[in-house]
């Protein structure tokens, strides 16, 4: 329960975690049963933001820790929750995070998982530090029969809480939809975060074929798949839902390196520069775009200088060869010309400025030189051609 070790390059990063987290608070993620939660409620697990410690921060039943920590048990059995997804979907990998439990952390975890066809009526409701499961709670909970879901991940140790060692990467091979977890601590002990990435499922077959759906959004099943920079904020931020509540919700690059010494601007105002960055996603159903709204929320003082969208139809073949080569792409037709941004705006884009009426899979947002998108929309009809999912993560 001390502040953790100095940083040391960390080794690298499993490629799920360019997924969206179906789990988090902020897509509607929610602990709907823990055994035990005296130290600190499980309900942390899911939040958006990273853990933090603060070593003079204590409850009448202890330390504060911004994670899910049980009481050291005395009596038979483990610690376990029950999570339901925000976003049901295809899950590739998790991170279960040990940030700053150090002397306090679960040695072993296991994650069982199902698809229930009705969301269950357990809830827990508000601060639930020092509390644990009624005798009510645990009846009602037993009828999900819950301890004979599936395992994605079987008992594994975990490491502490240090910054070079509290990330718990967990790769898996699920092709089922999965909309509940269970969440096993063995024996007990804290947990900081639990990170849930995939891809988002739809039942498309309800939508109709004159309707308008964002086809990005990652509600939807958009997902992304490459980028060239992510140094402030990852681009998977710009799908999520509703508007972004600070810059670190949405997509930010460094500063690039290639700028001139003095910059120079086109007749429309768009400055002329050699370089750019860029950001390539799958849409959740392969469809025709009638609208575009780029929101650079937040960035004042950082927002890029313009935007252009590129988009294509690939076949899953296709889409395996273009993220070998990092998504250089013959294929790629522009969609939005470049168009110059303003800052901490919503910018709307219709059919008058869109150049491409056929049924796209994917598309690059091109940002110029740099700088910060909360939200990217891409409004749209879904075509008839089914999208088969390929999950990037195995390539």
């Amino acid at each position: 329960m001390t502040d953790r070790s100095v940083a040391v390059k960390a080794a690298a990063e499993p490629d799920f975690l360019q997924f969206n987290d179906l789990a988090c608070e902020a897509v509607g993620g929610k602990v709907i049963f823990a055994t035990d939660e005296w130290f600190a409620p499980a309900a942390n697990l899911l939040k958006r933001e990273p853990p933090e410690f603060i070593a003079s921060a204590f409850t009448e039943f202890g330390k504060w820790m911004d994670g899910w920590e049980t009481r050291r048990k005395r009596i038979a059995g483990h610690d376990w929750c029950i999570i339901q997804l925000g976003v049901p979907g295809q899950i590739f990998g998790f991170d279960v995070d040990t940030s700053f439990f150090t002397g306090n952390h679960s040695p072993y975890v296991s994650i069982q998982a199902a698809c229930l066809d009705q969301k269950p009526t357990l809830t827990l409701e508000g601060d639930r530090t020092g509390m644990a499961a009624t005798d009510s709670q645990l009846a009602a909970v037993a009828t999900l029969g819950s301890e004979a879901w599936p395992e994605l991940v079987g008992v594994s140790k975990l490491q502490p809480g240090y910054s070079d060692s509290c990330h718990n990467y967990f790769k898996i091979t699920c092709d089922q939809r999965v909309t509940h977890l269970r969440l096993n601590m063995f024996p007990d002990g804290g947990i900081s975060r639990l990170r849930v990435y995939g891809v988002g499922q739809r039942d498309w077959s309800s939508v109709s074929a004159h309707q308008n759906v964002d086809l990005v959004a990652l509600t939807n099943g958009g997902v992304c798949l490459g980028y060239s920079d992510a140094h402030f904020g990852h681009p998977r931020n710009m799908i999520s839902l509703g508007r972004a509540a600070n810059m670190a919700d949405g997509w930010e690059t460094a500063r690039r390196l290639d700028r001139p010494k003095k910059l120079k601007a086109d007749h429309k105002g768009i400055l002329q520069v050699p370089g750019s960055e860029w950001a390539v996603f799958r849409l959740g159903h392969v469809g025709v775009i009638s609208s575009v709204e780029v929101d650079t929320n937040h960035f004042k003082g950082n927002f890029p200088d313009s935007c252009r969208i590129e988009a294509c139809y690939l076949t899953p073949e296709e889409e395996t060869r273009c993220i070998r080569t990092r998504w250089n792409s013959g294929k790629w037709q522009v969609l939005l010309p470049p168009q110059k941004l303003r800052p901490h705006h919503i910018h709307l884009y219709g059919e008058a400025e869109l150049k491409l009426s056929q049924p796209i899979s994917h598309i690059r947002l091109v940002i110029t030189p740099d700088g910060g998108v909360s939200r990217l929309r891409l409004w749209g009809r879904p075509t008839s051609t089914n999208q088969q999912q390929i999950p990037a993560s195995k390539l």
